[in-house]
């Protein structure tokens, strides 16, 4: 059988406390970033993927209005002054 010293075994003991308050901070350390990094993103303003679409697509349907109504403005023009629609001009 063999005699446990007890000098060896405080120094085990403290060894696994040092190891368990180790990895205590560390998940402290891990969890108080991730906290951190929450705080920051909270603070920008973000849109989700359905807002960011329907946002796009009012935008082409403006555009398309826009340029509609260019025609029709032009076509008016032509009308209203009597001299020939110009092509379509992209500006």
């Amino acid at each position: 059988m063999q005699s446990e010293n007890p000098l060896i075994a405080d120094f085990v003991r403290l060894l696994n406390s040092a190891a368990g308050t180790l990895a205590g901070m560390t998940r402290e350390a891990r969890d108080s970033a991730r906290e951190h990094v929450r705080e920051a993103m909270g603070g920008l303003d973000f849109i989700s993927r359905e807002e960011f679409e329907a946002a796009k697509d009012l935008a082409v349907k403006a555009r398309e209005e826009a340029e509609a109504l260019k025609i029709r403005v032009t076509a008016l023009e032509a009308k209203v002054f009597g001299h020939a629609e110009p092509e379509s001009r992209h500006e």
